[in-house]
């Protein structure tokens, strides 16, 4: 076994303070104690719980998920219990996880402003064990005709300013993959704590066979290998148009993959697909990350964010 020189993996992300970079992605980590079997969750820096908003949603039609080349496609569509339900469902285990040495960030979700005020009015209720929030800002804002919340700088920012006197704790925004550098730099002057990025890419798959879509729409998510390299181009870009920690979400299977998003700009890094496809990549990712940062010749994993040369 490769021996292991002893540097100090705790972050800062806005706030939030996490033991190492390790965090999940919601929607493919459900509330953390579906992987208790599998490793001790506590171990990693943060969890980010799947996104809840004020009241259940339903989500999309089946089928909602097909495999592609290097990747998923989903249409989930953010299907929730709502904060009450998961709360009286989960919150004693989120608590105690949070005792145990890991952040948890919760997810909000919201439809328009005024649901994503009364999300984060929830969570303010409910959930005094979450280290800050995560405003999901790819929803489809129905006032806008299906139009993504964060699409543009203004709506983006807009988000945040309707929720940033409601809350004290931090605020992570979780940003779509589109016109990154102005509206990470939006986000950074309506008051945001920290960004998460990237968001799934748009994509289609088509049965050609039946000439239909392999999903119930036309249009979903990518996520998975396939959208890494965008996704360490995107953190990059952010890192060097804002001042705000950044977590790197994107096809993240290897401790490697976890060290290009560092050394981009990155504070903390999101381990999302890749729990689907192996539930103990996390903890595997955060082993081989120390390695890595070992193996650098540093004290500090923080010597190393954005320490890229071109």
């Amino acid at each position: 076994m490769v021996s292991v020189a002893k540097v100090n993996m705790a972050v800062d992300l806005g706030g939030i303070k996490m033991q190492n970079p390790i965090n999940t992605a919601s929607g493919t980590y459900g509330f953390g104690r579906e992987f208790e079997g599998f490793y001790d969750v506590s171990r990693l820096g943060a969890i980010t719980c799947k996104g809840c908003s004020a009241e259940p949603w339903d989500g999309n039609p089946a089928p909602r998920m097909c495999e592609v080349t290097s990747g998923i496609i989903n249409t989930v569509g953010l299907q929730n219990p709502g904060i009450r339900a998961m709360v009286e469902q989960d919150g004693d285990y989120l608590a105690g996880l949070a005792g145990r040495g890991c952040a948890v960030i919760a997810q909000v979700a919201g439809h328009s402003l005024e649901e994503y005020v009364r999300a984060v009015e929830l969570y303010e209720e409910v959930a005094p064990w979450a280290a800050g929030l995560e405003l999901n800002i790819s929803c489809p804002n129905i006032a806008a005709g299906g139009a993504a919340m964060g699409g543009t700088p203004e709506g983006a920012a807009s988000v945040v300013k309707a929720v940033r006197d409601r809350t004290a704790r931090p605020l992570v925004v979780k940003m779509a993959p589109a016109r990154v550098p102005e509206i990470a730099r939006a986000l950074e002057d309506a008051g945001a704590d920290a960004l998460s990025l990237i968001n799934t890419i748009p994509a289609m798959s088509i049965d050609v066979r039946t000439r239909r879509s392999r999903l119930s729409r036309p249009t979903a998510g990518l996520s998975g290998p396939a959208i890494h390299p965008i996704a360490v181009r995107m953190v990059w870009e952010a890192h060097n148009a804002c001042k705000l920690p950044l977590c790197g979400i994107g096809g993240v299977r290897t401790g490697a993959d976890a060290a290009e998003f560092i050394l981009a700009g990155a504070t903390a890094v999101s381990v999302g697909t890749a729990n689907l496809t192996d539930p103990t990549s996390a903890v595997r990712i955060l082993d081989e990350l120390t390695q890595w940062a070992s193996d650098q010749g540093v004290s500090d994993i923080n010597e190393l964010i954005g320490a890229f040369e071109c």
